[in-house]
């Protein structure tokens, strides 16, 4: 008996600690989806630019009614992969561009779990998409030559959300995307900060109203 205190000492100071909760140099944000919430912690010390990034899109509601529309799956391991999301080609949605912060810049790195920006071929077009990722991806990390992507946080709750969507029957899609476009896109219902106050940017909102009369 003389040794269960440190035993149980021991097991308390083993277990993982709990990341849904808030922590200094963190905000956490929810998506709802309709396969699920998933609860993102955004890295607001190592990469603030991206996470102001996002946050925006958040506070003015620019990812309500949008979706997860794309699942790539590593051929080799299907169950690995990313899942991407956000406003897609939708420029009623689309906030001013912002510097790409790289791996190297941030230390952020593309491990299982970890949200990044997508974008095109220019380092400023990251914006209004992301992606999330299933097992880590560390070709997508800066290299010599190679910019890579500007992961920004990582899930902290929902990662049996994200996997059920990497799982969806997907097709369609050219190029890069050839066959990775989700047939039926699982709805980002709402996404909502669970970490301090809102703070929207006060930009017009087109998407809300209806020109076709």
């Amino acid at each position: 008996m003389k040794y269960a205190f440190p035993l149980l000492a021991l097991l308390v100071a083993a277990a993982p600690a709990n990341t849904n909760v808030p922590r200094p140099g963190y905000v956490r944000v929810q998506l709802n989806t309709s396969e699920g919430p998933i609860v993102i912690a955004l890295d607001t010390r190592h990469a603030p630019a991206t996470s102001a990034n996002f946050l925006a899109y958040v506070d003015d509601g620019r990812f309500d009614g949008t979706s997860f529309y794309r699942a790539a799956r590593d051929k080799r391991n299907p169950r690995q992969g990313f899942v991407q999301g956000g406003i897609r080609t939708d420029a009623r949605r689309i906030l001013p561009p912002f510097p790409l912060e790289t791996t190297a810049q941030t230390g952020i790195k593309h491990l299982d779990a970890t949200i990044s920006m997508a974008r095109g071929q220019s380092p400023k077009s990251a914006g209004g998409n992301f992606f999330i990722t299933v097992g880590p991806t560390p070709g997508m990390d800066a290299r010599p030559g190679y910019q890579g992507y500007a992961a920004f946080g990582r899930v902290v709750a929902g990662m049996d959300t994200v996997k059920k969507i990497l799982a969806k029957p997907s097709g369609g899609g050219m190029d890069a995307m050839k066959g990775q476009m989700i047939l039926q896109p699982v709805r980002l219902i709402t996404a909502k900060r669970l970490d301090g106050k809102p703070r929207p940017t006060g930009e017009p909102k087109m998407w809300l109203y209806n020109f076709g009369g």
